[in-house]
């Protein structure tokens, strides 16, 4: 694992548009992956903080920590390929996120999650994350229907 560089965009963005189709995050497919990449350059040259996780000969993962509106707080999003989960990989780019955080002196890492995806909510709430609300039928998909997301939270103290 290590932090991305813009050559990395189209990888990272290949990633994003997998985990799309899969349906566990909120970009629908299909993505426009080079669209998504130059969003990631775009991203890069203005702060945000963006890991990369390779299985020694691709990108299998991303993770991203976003400025919001609210000062020393940020948005974090994680995606890794179907194959590569369970070995290590979300925790480890969990890890480096919540790192950087403490390091850039924010004091809260915020994240949004689809409520039947247990696997990540496990993972969040080991690192100590909390549920903080429910964005009840907030986002219409494609097809119309409306799915609801969980808030999450790590307070940095």
């Amino acid at each position: 694992m290590r932090r991305a560089t813009p050559q990395d965009a189209e990888s990272f963005a290949a990633v994003v548009a997998s985990v799309a189709e899969e349906g566990w995050i909120a970009s629908e497919p299909p993505v426009d992956v080079a669209a998504f990449a130059a969003r990631v350059r775009t991203m890069l040259a203005e702060g945000d903080t963006l890991w990369v996780l390779s299985d020694g000969t691709r990108i299998v993962g991303t993770a991203g920590l976003h400025a919001t509106r609210a000062d020393g707080v940020a948005l974090l999003g994680m995606s890794i390929l179907a194959e590569s989960r369970g070995r290590g990989g979300g925790r480890a780019l969990l890890q480096a996120a919540v790192d950087h955080a403490r390091g850039a002196a924010l004091h809260k890492i915020e994240l949004e999650v689809w409520p039947d995806n247990a696997r990540a909510i496990a993972l969040y709430e080991k690192f100590g994350f909390e549920v903080e609300g429910l964005r009840r039928d907030h986002y219409r998909r494609r097809d119309g229907s409306l799915r609801s997301s969980q808030l999450m939270a790590l307070l940095l103290r």
